[in-house]
């Protein structure tokens, strides 16, 4: 079989497809019984545990408290006995190291009793606290490869669950990874620091308008999942998407996402039998996921959630990602979680929603009349001022080599860091900035023109689809975090310049007021209207896909940091290492650290997409060229033989490009080969300069090849065969 017939066979067998599996009985168990089942969950805590034991959990869980460890053997035996009854046979520590990825390591419950037999175990030591090996994940200069011991420690505020296999079910434990020396290593702990932070200052605000006992102020979040479905026998045909989990080479189809035809439209029937299932199996963890559609690109879609505890919704991330991959494979389809796995169609994102608020209240509410709500005020104001003074923290939580290729296309925002407010807050600042805002623009109805249809409420302001930090009602949308990522980093960003924006505000009040509440509403308006004079410039409500907001930016002095070189370059400021310190975050160690793994990473990204490149050119390219070179010769030669005048345009522009290719392999060779003196800076600098634009270079050559050798010899699945054969 020619590696053309390979290709034809694999879009064979995906339009003779036929499902792996069954399809779920769905009636049998209806999806609203099937909620939290596999999760060692608040009502199963109640009913197993000791009233007392309940109640400590309790306290740490929803106040905060420190954790009492006596209680521990109680909570082990309880979820030991639980995990058992549904057929678990180890557990498993779940962390989240600085690979991105998810982490564990499986432990049996059996122990041989002496006599031939096994009995379970499980100790509350065992359940606080495992020892994987902390060599052998990145650290930064943590720790060194002969220094092994590495922690984690149980988070009592992310429920456990039960992971099932076809042969068997699993306990999994959310943990912190910490090492010898007690530095984070993972993604976690500093997300827990970070809201501890967070709740610190903001009761000091709460405070100030008069809250006694107000509860714990909790950062909440719901991460949009966007995502590309394809066939698997496409997805292994293609040796660019196994390893870069994107594709290297491929000529626009003639048929893209024009007139957005795919979004929102009718899904797939195989892919909403894999959506409802993937939903099923998210519903049993405790998943909120909630909206289900096509997006614009084709063979793009997304799933999203309703928001929840900052921590909580960081680990149910991990599984929706886990999740949708594992259920793709039972409709024999690949699951693309890259940035921008296909290029000239839009890329996928993960929209961040985020907000603050205790049980009780959100505290980014304005209500009906934002200019009288004082309180809302001077939280929106604080996440302003954070977002200005913080940019290039906040760019560097969404910056790698996949959001690389997505930030500043027409389907997301640019890399300048700016905030939508929309009409009525803009309208409110504007006026407290002159001296007082007196009104708020209040929503209308809709009148659609057609009797049969009822009135509609109207917002008082529109959304911004273009800006990246755009405020849509009661929360913030950070629409520029990259689908791929875990939402961890920028949460733990958020969340610190935040609580740093929360204790500035905090003590410019407490010092105007000096404890005499007659003097609060004056003291707010001050303060309020100061920040507000000195941080504007990040508020933009218009078009951030114009190039006229990229000379408007530059004007008003916002960073643009392009990708993620750049970004690592500028990040490492005093100013960045200190506000993470001050608050113990993430101490200078462990934010350098993070700086270190996070260019390492990207560089070893950019040289194996480089190195893939040159794998696929060199042995699948160019002899696909080669043998259409060759039967143009061919055909050539025996026209002429025949006394005819054959015409060589076709051998000699595929002539020219053959050559063309191979020049830009051996220069992207060279790219790849040389050596760079200095730290791991120069080296992200250095790919990006240098080895990402030969990898691109190759690619221009490839795909123009692509468009005119003759289809039975071209080697690669096209984008038209991915993206429209389900």
């Amino acid at each position: 079989m020619t590696i053309g017939n390979a290709r034809y066979a694999a879009v064979s067998a995906v339009t003779s497809y036929k499902p792996i599996e069954k399809p779920l009985n769905f009636m049998e168990t209806p999806s609203k019984d099937l909620y939290g089942t596999n999760v060692f969950s608040d009502a199963v805590m109640k009913e197993r545990l000791p009233k007392a034991v309940y109640k400590a959990m309790q306290r740490t869980i929803r106040k905060g408290e420190m954790l009492d460890a006596t209680v521990a053997d109680a909570v082990a035996t309880a979820m030991k006995d639980w995990a058992i009854e549904k057929g678990a046979t180890h557990y498993a520590h779940v962390f989240y190291p600085l690979t991105g990825a998810t982490a564990q390591k499986h432990d049996g419950f059996l122990s041989p009793d002496g006599r031939g037999g096994a009995i379970a175990e499980f100790s509350g030591d065992q359940l606080i606290q495992g020892e994987p090996d902390a060599s052998s994940f990145p650290s930064g200069g943590l720790r060194t490869t002969f220094e092994a011991r590495g922690y984690t420690a149980w988070d009592v505020t992310s429920p456990a669950y039960i992971l099932e296999n076809p042969n068997g079910t699993t306990l999994c434990i959310p943990t912190a990874y910490c090492s010898w020396t007690g530095e984070a290593l993972d993604k976690k702990t500093p997300v827990l620091r970070s809201m501890q932070v967070l709740n610190t200052q903001a009761q000091r605000i709460l405070k100030l308008f008069g809250h006694e006992n107000p509860g714990r102020v909790i950062p909440t979040a719901g991460a949009e999942q966007e995502y590309f479905l394809i066939d698997r026998n496409f997805f292994y045909s293609r040796p660019d998407l196994v390893v870069t989990g994107r594709t290297l080479f491929g000529a626009p189809m003639p048929k893209g996402q024009e007139l957005e035809a795919n979004y929102f439209g009718v899904i797939p029937e195989r892919v909403l039998a894999f959506m409802m299932e993937a939903e099923r199996e998210l519903y049993k963890l405790g998943v909120p996921v909630k909206t289900r559609h096509n997006e614009v690109a084709p063979g793009q879609f997304e799933l999203a959630p309703v928001y929840e505890n900052a921590n909580v919704s960081t680990d149910h991330q991990h599984l929706v990602m886990i999740t949708l991959q594992r259920v793709a494979q039972k409709y024999g389809m690949a699951c693309l979680m890259h940035e921008k796995p296909f290029a000239g169609v839009n890329g996928s994102g993960k929209h961040l929603n985020w907000s603050l608020g205790t049980e009780d209240m959100n505290l980014l509410e304005p209500g009906d009349t934002p200019h009288e709500n004082a309180q809302f005020l001077v939280f929106c104001t604080a996440v302003i001022r954070a977002v200005h003074k913080y940019s290039t923290l906040l760019r560097a939580a969404i910056a790698h080599a996949g959001n690389d290729h997505r930030l500043g296309a027409n389907e997301a925002p640019p890399a300048i860091i700016s905030i939508f407010l929309g009409e009525q807050l803009t309208d409110v600042y504007e006026q407290l900035e002159k001296g007082g805002a007196k009104s708020s623009k209040k929503p209308g109805t809709l009148k659609v023109g057609v009797d049969t249809l009822p009135t509609l409420p109207r917002h008082a302001g529109d959304r911004n689809r273009t800006s990246p930090f755009a405020f849509t009602g009661n929360k913030f949308e950070f629409r520029a975090v990259g689908s791929s990522q875990s939402i961890a980093g920028p949460l733990v960003i958020l969340n610190t310049i935040v609580a740093e924006s929360l204790d500035y505000m905090a003590t410019e009040i407490e010092a105007a007021t000096k404890g005499d509440p007659k003097k609060l509403n004056e003291a707010v308006q001050s303060v309020i209207k100061n920040v507000i004079k000195e941080h504007k410039s990040v508020i933009f409500n218009g078009d951030n896909y114009g190039e006229a907001w990229h000379k408007e930016a530059e004007k008003r002095g916002l960073p643009n940091l392009k990708n993620t070189a750049v970004v690592m370059e500028a990040v490492g400021s005093k100013e960045n290492s200190d506000v993470l310190a001050k608050y113990k975050v993430l101490s200078k160690r462990e934010f350098a650290s993070r700086n270190e793994i996070y260019t390492e990473k990207y560089v070893a990204d950019i040289t194996t997409e480089a190195l893939s490149c040159l794998e696929i050119a060199k042995t699948m390219i160019l002899p696909a060229a080669y043998r259409y070179q060759g039967v143009l010769a061919s055909t050539l030669a025996s026209l002429q033989a025949a006394g005819r005048a054959g015409d060589s345009r076709s051998l000699d522009k595929v002539s020219a490009l053959v050559s063309d290719l191979e020049d830009r392999i051996e220069a992207l060779e060279a790219a790849v080969g040389k050596e760079v003196h200095g730290n791991v800076v120069k080296e992200g600098l250095h790919a990006r300069n240098e080895i990402f634009p030969a990898t691109l270079a190759v690619r221009e050559t490839a795909d123009a090849l692509e468009e005119i050798v003759a289809d039975d010899l071209w080697p690669l699945p096209t984008y038209q065969e991915m993206l429209f054969i389900k």
